[in-house]
């Protein structure tokens, strides 16, 4: 009997020739780079997190620090990584198809002149209206005024990342069109180095020691946008911005960010109605909160991220070149790529949240206490693990095509439905209940994309799916008793030193790893089949 790669290789085979494997192996070698990349921004991201939370702990100060660093994290969601990215990439990559070289110099200078004035001005306000962002964002911090400052003080130096972050998004998108991938991917690594700097060395001399965390974020942020500049100059994209507020191709991008800035921004709402509520329960929400979603991100990025990042360019080359079967096989690959990580990943961060947190986390002043608590927050995030991943796929689907209103219409119901979730859930189960909301409504946002996707006929799943997933969920079935099996025997997860908590993690991580991986093996499972879907 053929594997499940061999049955729909020769399905597609039947309807469509064959494509070289050059071009198939390119994708997947431009993933690998750049989820390699990620992947060392990720782990940097875990060691931060371990420092600043054995430093800090999770109250007060911490709180207060995780919602100044949130506000401008989103606006770099709406502006950069966001509207500005989904706007521009499908354009830049129609310019770059068809117009040429110095027409495309022309129009990055024009856009990077246009986003450098507004966020100029974004920043600027943001800094001197600090005070008044908090009393918005995160009222339940009104009732103390200690918190209420020290969040306002730390705001007004944060402030300033948005503008240099959504300049290095710039840089990021242009040098994702030219399948520069790895170097953006790896950018993040330089906050994060910033920001352990400035925790183990610069804290002790401010106080409180905490604001040295807010200096490592801007100091990160310059970090990030210098970085890139030589590589943009390497491929002859390093130009100064310049305004005209006539050119076609910068109305066109501010026509297409209108939409995406409404859509981004209901989502990043979202999140800052979450701060809201939890501003309201006990000290150390925010923070129990912001631990589990640190985690949660380490799969996110290295993959959904990772996938997004390469899926939207190579999506709108093939919208730009009218070749809907190569769009729908795109998608296709990246969504079963997406489920065959995303569903262990799910369940390996369930099964193993208390002894993840406990040997990253449980050190200093973060306690068995915190520990339990973030677990909770975990185990409601991972509900939603396959969802966040799903969107990061499905998104670009719409993006690609210059359609963001039905992404925009998805993201105001997935809002609404968030918030009535939240109601619902905060009572019984406090900060865990925010948590949960978040996940399900990603579920449900992935769900509507990929029905919109199907209902205007943008996707044809191929031949196999049935097959597929039978496959991955008894690999799953397989690695989750291993699991167990091996947790069984385990010492409590908070003794001992953290080399000590890490070896016993990576057996236990191991064995998972061995039992999917080797169960989708001898179910016919091949990389080299998998590849080859990637066209």
């Amino acid at each position: 009997m053929l594997p499940l790669q061999a049955h729909f290789l020769y399905d597609v085979a039947l309807v469509r020739p064959p494509v070289p494997r050059a071009a198939f192996m390119n994708l997947l070698k431009s993933l690998a780079a750049t989820s390699s990349m990620t992947l060392v921004s990720r782990v940097l991201g875990l060691a931060r997190e371990t420092i600043v939370s054995s430093h800090f702990g999770a109250g007060a100060a911490t709180d207060a620090f995780l919602t100044a660093f949130r506000l401008p994290n989103l606006l770099r969601r709406i502006f950069a990584e966001g509207a500005f990215s989904q706007a521009f990439v499908p354009i830049l990559a129609e310019y770059k198809a068809q117009k040429g070289e110095e027409a495309t110099r022309t129009f990055v200078a024009y856009v990077s002149g246009m986003l450098t004035l507004a966020l100029a001005l974004v920043t600027l306000l943001g800094v001197l209206a600090a005070p008044v962002v908090v009393w918005l964002t995160a009222s339940g911090f009104r009732g103390d005024p200690n918190k209420f400052a020290l969040t306002s003080q730390m705001l007004r130096i944060v402030f300033p990342y948005i503008f240099l972050i959504s300049l290095s998004s710039l840089a990021g998108a242009v040098l994702n069109t030219w399948n520069r991938f790895s170097v953006p991917a790896f950018v993040p690594t330089l906050l994060n180095v910033a920001m352990i700097v400035a925790a183990l060395f610069a804290a002790p001399y401010f106080h409180p020691p905490i604001v040295a965390l807010a200096w490592g974020v801007l100091l990160g942020g310059i970090l990030q946008l210098v970085w890139q500049l030589p590589h943009l100059k390497q491929i002859g994209m390093l130009v100064l911005p310049r305004i005209n507020w006539r050119d076609a191709g910068v109305w066109r991008v501010m026509r297409q960010m209108g939409p995406a800035i409404l859509g981004v921004s209901v989502a990043q709402i979202s999140l800052l109605i979450n701060l809201s509520f939890a501003s309201y329960l006990p000290s150390g929400s925010i923070s129990w909160m912001n631990y589990a979603d640190r985690l949660m991100e380490f799969p996110n990025g290295l993959l959904g991220v990772a996938l997004g990042t390469i899926l939207l360019p190579s999506l709108s080359k093939t919208h730009a070149n009218k070749d809907q079967a190569e769009y729908s096989r795109l998608l296709d690959w990246g969504l079963r790529l997406c489920l065959m990580l995303a569903l262990p990943a799910s369940a390996a961060l369930a099964i193993l949240s208390g002894p993840l947190i406990a040997t990253l986390l449980q050190y200093g002043k973060f306690t068995a206490f915190d520990t339990l608590k973030t677990q909770y927050a975990l185990l409601a995030y991972t509900v939603g693990l396959s969802g966040f991943l799903l969107v990061k796929v499905l998104a670009p689907g719409f993006y690609a095509r210059q359609n963001i209103r039905t992404p925009v219409k998805i993201a105001i119901f997935t809002l609404v439905l968030t918030q009535l979730m939240n109601l619902a859930f905060i009572g019984p189960l406090k900060h865990a209940g925010l948590s949960l909301s978040i996940g399900l409504a990603s579920c449900a946002n992935a769900a509507l994309l990929y029905w919109r996707l199907r209902k205007q006929g943008a996707y044809q799943p191929l031949p196999g799916w049935g097959r597929f997933l039978f496959k991955l969920v008894a690999a799953v079935a397989v690695m989750s008793g291993v699991l167990f099996a091996v947790l069984a025997p385990m010492p409590p997860w908070g003794d001992g030193n953290m080399l000590w908590r890490l070896l016993r993690l990576a057996t236990v991580v191991t064995a998972g790893l061995a039992a999917y991986f080797g169960t989708l093996y001898a179910l016919g499972f091949r990389l080299k089949d998998f590849s080859r879907r990637a066209a």
